[in-house]
């Protein structure tokens, strides 16, 4: 076998071990804040802290309404913390829902070592203490970015309202398989988060609101999500519409509106 062949051998070998031990620092880029941290907002909310396990602790964000018609759980993209996400609250808010937002392990004031089984866990232990205060036919589950893995494996395996996903992926692996393509990112990759697996089983009706100008996770990841089952998936086009501004569009709030006011 020529030289180079090898060369070329040993240098996928050799990044695909890198990225293996480093993907974390790739995947996740975190706001921390500190355990005093004082949350401030000029609208009715409350700090929790869920207590999975000994050194594990979830902080999370509620918003509050005197009279909801219900609860929208938030799951927020790779970045940042709670804190910069909460003022998407208002998008559900003003329809009169209370809103939740978690911060996953690692993620501002939350803590424990992360892993996509504990992280999971992780928001099934969020979902179970919230349905202790609201029918969770009134629950509706919000994923954004990364969160749509995390709002669509808990939608599985519950029973909330609906699924509303923002800009999601097929599968995490097809997003890392387009910007790594030269490496065996099925074995290397920890992080998965299979949406197009457990999207079949998702028995409420679900919505995707996708732009049409995504270049991080093109729209066609979620005109595949769509034909999985095209009679309870809505997709939603934001025409002109980035990864990041859809809350920019008037549109976007217009749909948001007819979907809560039912």
């Amino acid at each position: 076998m020529p030289h180079f062949i090898w060369y070329i051998l040993f240098g996928i070998i050799g990044l695909s071990i890198l990225v293996y031990f480093l993907q974390e620092r790739f995947i996740f880029m975190p706001e921390k804040l500190q355990q005093d941290f004082q949350f401030k907002f000029d609208i009715p909310f409350r700090e929790y802290f869920f207590d999975i396990e000994p050194g594990v602790r979830i902080n999370a964000l509620h918003f509050f309404r005197k009279s909801p018609k219900g609860l929208l759980l938030y799951f927020h993209g790779n970045t940042k913390s709670i804190k910069g996400w909460a003022k998407y609250a208002r998008d559900f808010y003003r329809y009169d829902y209370d809103v939740v937002l978690v911060d996953y392990r690692g993620f501002g004031k939350s803590t424990g070592k992360r892993s996509e089984q504990k992280m999971l866990s992780d928001m099934q232990f969020v979902y179970d203490k919230l349905r202790e205060q609201y029918a969770e036919d009134h629950l509706i589950v919000y994923g954004r970015s990364m969160g749509s893995g995390f709002a669509t494996k808990l939608a599985c395996d519950n029973h909330p309202r609906y699924l509303i996903l923002d800009s999601p992926y097929f599968n995490f692996l097809k997003v890392i398989e387009r910007f790594l393509p030269m490496l065996p990112v099925r074995i290397v990759l920890r992080f998965q988060l299979r949406t197009d697996k457990w999207l079949p089983d998702v028995q409420c009706h679900t919505y995707i609101i996708h732009g049409t100008k995504d270049r991080l996770i093109p729209i066609r990841h979620s005109e595949k999500l769509q034909k999985i089952n095209p009679k309870k998936i809505t997709l939603i086009r934001i025409v002109g519409g980035r990864h990041n501004n859809l809350p920019s569009f008037d549109e976007y709030h217009n749909f948001i509106r007819d979907i809560l006011k039912y």
